[in-house]
C-alpha cells in the first residue's frame, strides 16, 4: 500500500513539473551525496513540493526529505501518508536524526505561515524572526544551501477577504484561503526554482546576534534567488 501510494505521487509530481514547466537552476550546488539543509521560501498550499523533489530527483538521483509544519500531523490522514511521501514531522529531533542518517532535507522555516499566505503576502519570507533551522545546522554541522521557487505563489486565485478562509486547524495561520484555478485544475504558471552554493553555519556554541545575522544572510540569499527566478 505505502509503495503504491509513493509511486501514484511520484508521477503526479512529474506530471506537476510538466504541466508547470517547472525547471531547476543551480543544480550543481546540490551535493550528490551527505546530509545538507535546503532552506527556501513555500508556495501556497505548499503545492510546489512534489514538482520542486522531482526535479531534485531527476538532477541527483536523491529522494529529499521535507520537514512538514508539526500541526499537520495532528490531522489524522496527513499524519499518516506524509511520512510515505518523504514528509518528516518538524521536530528538532527528527531532524537531526534525519540529517544524521546523511540525507537531503529541505526546510521550509515560514512553514503554515507561508503556506496559506494572502495574496498581499506573496513572495515574502514569512519566518517570523525564526532560528531553528539556523540552530539545527549549527547543532548537525552540516551545510545550508538556499533555495527559491517563483510561480509557485500564482498557482491559484485567492481573495484577501477572511470570509473566505476555512479553518485548518486552531490558530491564525492555519486559515486556509479558498481559491480558483483553471476550473480543477491550477493555473499552468511556470515555475522556476533556483538554488544558490551552500554556507556553513555558525559553530553550535555561538552566540544569538551570531545566529540571527547567519539568518538574515540565507534570507537575502533567497531574495536574490527568487529575482534570478523572476527573470530567467
Amino acid at each position: 500500500m505505502r509503495r503504491a501510494v509513493f509511486r501514484f505521487a511520484e508521477t503526479g509530481a512529474a506530471l506537476s513539473a510538466l504541466y508547470h514547466r517547472a525547471r531547476l537552476l543551480g543544480a550543481e550546488h546540490l551535493p550528490a551525496r551527505g546530509p545538507v539543509l535546503l532552506v527556501g521560501n513555500h508556495g501556497l498550499w505548499g503545492y510546489e513540493t512534489p514538482a520542486f523533489f522531482h526535479l531534485i530527483h531527476r538532477a541527483t538521483g536523491r529522494y529529499p526529505l521535507g520537514l512538514a509544519e508539526r500541526g499537520f500531523f495532528k490531522i489524522p490522514l496527513v499524519r499518516t501518508v506524509l511520512p510515505w511521501l518523504g514528509g518528516v514531522e518538524g521536530t528538532r529531533e527528527n531532524a537531526l536524526a534525519s540529517l544524521k542518517q546523511g540525507n537531503l532535507v529541505v526546510c521550509y522555516p515560514g512553514g503554515a505561515w507561508e503556506t496559506f499566505k494572502k495574496p498581499r503576502y506573496h513572495y515574502t519570507l514569512r519566518w517570523e524572526g525564526t532560528l531553528g533551522f539556523v540552530r539545527l545546522a549549527a547543532q548537525a554541522g552540516v551545510p545550508i544551501v538556499p533555495f527559491a521557487g517563483f510561480g509557485v505563489d500564482g498557482t491559484f486565485l485567492c481573495p484577501e477577504d477572511e470570509r473566505w478562509c476555512v479553518p485548518l486547524a486552531p490558530g491564525e495561520k492555519y486559515r486556509v484561503p479558498l481559491g480558483v484555478g483553471l476550473g480543477p485544475l491550477p493555473l499552468p504558471v511556470k515555475m522556476t526554482f533556483a538554488v544558490g552554493p551552500s554556507l556553513e553555519p555558525p559553530p553550535a556554541d555561538a552566540p544569538e546576534t551570531r545566529l540571527k545575522h547567519f539568518r538574515d544572510r540565507i534570507a537575502t540569499m533567497v531574495h536574490h534567488l527568487l529575482i534570478r527566478a523572476c527573470h530567467a
